[in-house]
């Protein structure tokens, strides 16, 4: 394949994608994929699963049309994508040890350390730039979960890997603990061949579920899962889904931990994931003493810092609601039973019922 550029400069487009394959992992990237833009089948099971109500409160997923599921209307002149992975696993407390000890906080490994979104988006400019240095000006636009994009479809499609039960994509060789993002791109690149599904009858998973949020292979309603509720929920956490959290604070791995793909999960060489304030081993109680400003000081540059402090409080006591009783944990959330927000009010009210029940 013989790609024309704009400057009638001729270049061999396989020996270009095995180049873009070499800068990528010297920028720290662990895979490169290529895929064109068909995303006709994806589009069909968004349109299913927004019909459902699975979304919830996520009407960006909606909003944008077929933008999502159709590349060139994002980024018009749009004829591949250029994805990648980045493991993100850092060197931390297992979290099986965490969710073990109702008084610690069970944090989702990602957010342990920098927010992925600005690094990620940095390593692909980067990318695109060193493919214009080579080849001279194309179209291009970076992205890492900021647009309406289906990133696990065109991962999958791209060949590097296949969409777990879970949802979430799946490699032999790296589990699921990665970040991706892509380059939209006009160069007419060769695309690769999508992986085989290795999940077969496994339904680790959806067993797991502590809200049984997963209620088919491949399907998550999203106004079940814990990462939902403790992220992306604005208002309160519905009364009959706090007790099933425990003490999961951020997010929720445990589709991920029971996953036996991720047993050959890799620890990330990346030093901006790893774990930032100690949070891998921070209680509860320590957590919810914060200030307003010390949130903001301590997780500067973290993806915990979009949700703010007011829902980081909310989760907090739900957690603390489900803790092993102790006067630390009563004391703590008395000390907050009076706060400005009536929503963490609530949740606060709902776990200091709960330790008087016990």
């Amino acid at each position: 394949m013989i790609l024309t550029m704009q400057n009638t400069r001729s270049i061999d487009g396989v020996e270009l994608a095995a180049r873009i394959r070499h800068w990528g992992r010297e920028l720290g990237f662990d895979a490169i994929g290529f895929a064109d833009t068909g995303l006709d089948a994806a589009e069909a099971e968004l349109a299913a699963w927004l019909d459902a109500g699975f979304h919830g409160e996520m009407d960006y997923m909606a909003s944008h049309g077929s933008k999502r599921s159709r590349p060139a209307e994002l980024v018009p002149g749009t004829v591949r994508i250029i994805t990648a992975r980045m493991n993100y696993l850092p060197q931390a407390l297992p979290m099986d040890k965490v969710l073990a000890d109702g008084a610690l906080a069970a944090i989702s490994r990602y957010a342990l350390g920098r927010d992925y979104h600005k690094l990620l988006r940095a390593r692909l400019q980067k990318l695109a730039e060193r493919i214009a240095a080579e080849i001279g000006p194309f179209g291009y636009r970076v992205f890492t979960d900021s647009a309406p994009v289906l990133e696990v479809a065109l991962a999958e499609k791209s060949g590097l890997g296949w969409r777990g039960k879970h949802t979430l994509l799946l490699t032999r060789e790296a589990g699921s603990c990665f970040f991706l993002g892509e380059i939209y791109t006009d160069l007419p690149l060769p695309t690769d061949a999508p992986k085989a599904d290795h999940c077969g009858t496994c339904r680790a998973c959806l067993d797991i579920c502590p809200t049984q949020a997963i209620v088919a292979p491949y399907t998550v309603d999203a106004r079940r899962c814990i990462s939902y509720l403790t992220i992306e929920l604005k208002g309160a956490i519905p009364a009959e889904l706090r007790p099933l959290i425990g003490n999961r604070v951020y997010g929720c791995d445990d589709c991920q931990l029971a996953c036996p793909w991720n047993r050959y999960a890799q620890r990330s060489a990346e030093a901006d994931f790893a774990v930032r304030n100690g949070l891998d081993t921070a209680t509860l109680v320590d957590l919810f003493a914060w200030t307003e400003a010390e949130f903001k000081a301590r997780l500067a540059g973290s993806a915990i810092h979009r949700i703010g402090f007011e829902r980081w409080l909310r989760n907090l006591a739900v957690a603390l609601g489900n803790a092993p009783s102790s006067p630390a944990i009563i004391a703590a959330l008395e000390a907050r039973a009076d706060h400005a927000s009536a929503l963490v009010r609530e949740h606060v009210a709902w776990a200091l019922m709960r330790h008087a029940v016990r």
